[in-house]
């Protein structure tokens, strides 16, 4: 670390003294400055330590959407201790002063779990917790569905987002909430803001781009295959193509592979991306009339259309 020195009237290299704090230079012993703010931790935390021996002595961040922020003091049963903390003056503190967000503080780490199986960023994660929030306040869905609930607010917030995932996706992560269920927790809970705000709700369109640069990742696709799945389905919303976008992205990821040559068979594909074979062989057809106007010329001529099977 370098630093101007006003004895040496140069910029030179500078040495820290830790114990007392004092940052002195190297050529002339000048100290520079003096009683510094070490803001670097004081330990090192490693995987295998962790659990209760936790050193850290503050809290997480402040959260708005609880109602003391976030900040409130939970006094831990002691290691070593007996059932009898409940019944002394510690534990009748803290049953004194209950959480009265713990119902939100649980959902909030499911909806953090969920997000983080599914690979989501924080701005998804937040937005769910504020869905939830929402629905939370107006305490109509009790007796509902809890995972499906949380499932559909991910749902929503990742399609608010920009960012949208399959419902099959979502139910993968909701602890056994099926398909139904987080679809009728979905409708719910937009009646329920749509209640709220007296507006409709903005959801967000889905388009099959959307889906194109993950599911060729689970296929281990080529960055040219990629690129042209990604150019092929942006040139087929010009058609009117009766599918659904995920439909539509199955179908277009299977002709690009054909046209490859690291073919896949529609079995992988349909693992990859959640769609039925059946739906993808009959979104191939409805394709099929325009490839020559979808598929780019530079990744495949009119020949190899032709010779493409259907699946």
């Amino acid at each position: 670390m370098d630093a101007y020195c006003s004895d040496c009237r140069k910029s030179t290299e500078v040495v820290f003294d830790h114990s007392a704090g004092d940052m002195v230079c190297s050529e002339c012993g000048l100290v520079l400055e003096s009683h510094s703010i070490d803001e670097t931790s004081e330990w090192r935390t490693f995987a295998n330590e962790s659990g209760d021996n936790d050193p850290v002595r503050v809290g997480g961040p402040n959260n708005p959407l609880l109602s003391d922020g976030g900040l409130s003091t939970v006094i831990s049963k002691p290691n070593g201790t007996t059932s009898d903390f409940l019944t002394s003056s510690l534990g009748r503190w803290q049953n004194r002063g209950s959480n009265a967000d713990r119902s939100l503080i649980l959902a909030f780490k499911a909806i953090g779990v969920m997000s983080d199986r599914l690979g989501l960023v924080a701005t998804i994660k937040d937005r769910a917790n504020e869905i939830y929030k929402k629905v939370e306040d107006q305490k109509s869905s009790r007796g509902r569905n809890q995972d499906a609930i949380l499932a559909a607010c991910i749902y929503i917030a990742c399609r608010q987002e920009d960012k949208p995932r399959t419902v099959k996706e979502i139910c993968s992560v909701a602890n056994g909430a099926t398909k139904k269920e987080i679809g009728r927790a979905k409708e719910y809970i937009v009646k329920q803001l749509e209640l709220e705000m007296g507006q409709s709700v903005e959801m967000g369109t889905i388009h099959a781009g959307d889906f194109m640069r993950r599911f060729c990742s689970n296929l281990g696709m080529t960055n040219q295959a990629v690129k042209a799945a990604q150019e092929a389905v942006k040139k087929s919303e010009e058609f009117d193509i009766r599918r659904s976008p995920i439909s539509i992205a199955a179908a277009v990821i299977y002709i690009v592979t054909q046209l490859s040559d690291e073919k896949k068979p529609v079995k992988d594909v349909s693992l990859a991306t959640g769609v039925a074979e059946g739906t993808i062989r009959n979104s191939f057809k409805d394709l099929y009339p325009h490839l020559s106007k979808i598929i780019p010329n530079w990744y495949a001529q009119g020949q190899d259309l032709k010779n493409l099977s259907s699946p």
